[in-house]
């Protein structure tokens, strides 16, 4: 957002300011300021004219200045109303070499979750992939896929959902006391760089939030669903700023992450390319793989679709 019209919507929250005394503070022309304010207008705030000047009354819109306000992050959002993927986008970004931009999207044509599966992103949801330049190796990377789910859920807890994780990089809601849940959300990471270094990470991160749960994949839930529509651009907000603070604690990741996982202590079947593994999940490495213990022994799964068995 541009830094006049974000230095003008922080003088108005506060209450009505003259544009003169506005001109005056910003060390601008009163004519550039009704500029501004008619830009900012124009973006969906709302900001009404009186007696004692201009005052912003409500930020309702959800678009990126509106999810740049406020925020208390270091992000630059672009968004879009529509989008093939805000994967494929912040890909593309940080090509160019972007750093710390989050591409939201009110909906997604052609999303896509893990091994290139489907994924429904219809208006209404939270759809954005956060492009990052880490300076980490890439044997942390993991941490923040792990980062993400626990931002994500703590996200949708302050919304008023029971978010819990899911490995490897689902939030769930719990349905009753056998390790049953319902998806809420899914998140998807990609990256490039060397042996030695990580250059870009994307997170991509889908959230049912203002959805009907019955026009959803079978097995998923929705916020609304849930707890009730929730407003979308300060669910953004909360999420990049977890997410920010988690990737600047990442000794913090792991233990977050334990507290809120549902797989933990569930017993488990995870098929995984050499085989399937069935046993009681343990732990989580700081690498984001699952630990298992079975009959044979302890072991330790990289990677691997992970279903959750009732008790025999």
């Amino acid at each position: 957002m541009n830094e006049t019209r974000r230095a003008i919507l922080e003088a108005l929250s506060d209450g009505p300011v003259s544009g003169p005394d506005l001109a005056d503070s910003l060390d601008i022309s009163r004519a550039a300021v009704w500029k501004h304010i008619d830009g900012l207008r124009e973006a969906d705030f709302e900001i009404e004219s009186g007696p004692n000047g201009y005052e912003l009354v409500a930020v309702e819109a959800y678009n990126g200045p509106a999810v740049e306000f406020g925020l208390e992050a270091p992000f630059t959002v672009e968004y879009h109303d529509s989008i093939g993927s805000t994967n494929d986008r912040a890909r593309e970004l940080a090509g160019e070499g972007a750093a710390d931009v989050a591409v939201v999207a009110d909906e997604q044509t052609g999303s896509r979750g893990r091994l290139e599966r489907e994924w429904s992103a219809p208006s209404g949801g939270v759809w954005v992939s956060v492009v990052s330049r880490p300076e980490i190796a890439p044997a942390r990377a993991p941490l923040y896929t792990l980062a993400a789910s626990v931002a994500t859920a703590r996200a949708a807890r302050e919304a008023g959902v029971d978010a819990r994780i899911k490995w490897p990089n689902d939030v769930v809601v719990p349905v009753g006391s056998e390790g049953d849940y319902r998806k809420l959300a899914g998140i998807l990471t990609e990256m490039e760089g060397e042996t030695d270094r990580v250059d870009w990470l994307v997170v991509g991160i889908g959230v049912n939030a203002n959805l009907d749960a019955d026009a959803l994949p079978e097995g998923a839930t929705s916020v609304r669903d849930e707890a009730g529509d929730v407003d979308r651009r300060l669910f953004v907000q909360r999420l990049l700023e977890e997410f920010d603070g988690s990737r600047n604690d990442l000794e913090s990741v792991l233990p977050a992450w334990r507290d809120l996982a549902l797989t933990l202590g569930q017993r488990v079947r995870v098929d995984r390319p050499s085989g399937e593994l069935v046993g009681e999940a343990v732990d989580v490495t700081a690498s984001g793989a699952l630990v298992v213990e079975t009959d044979d022994g302890r072991e330790t799964v990289s990677a691997g679709d992970c279903e959750h068995l009732r008790p025999v």
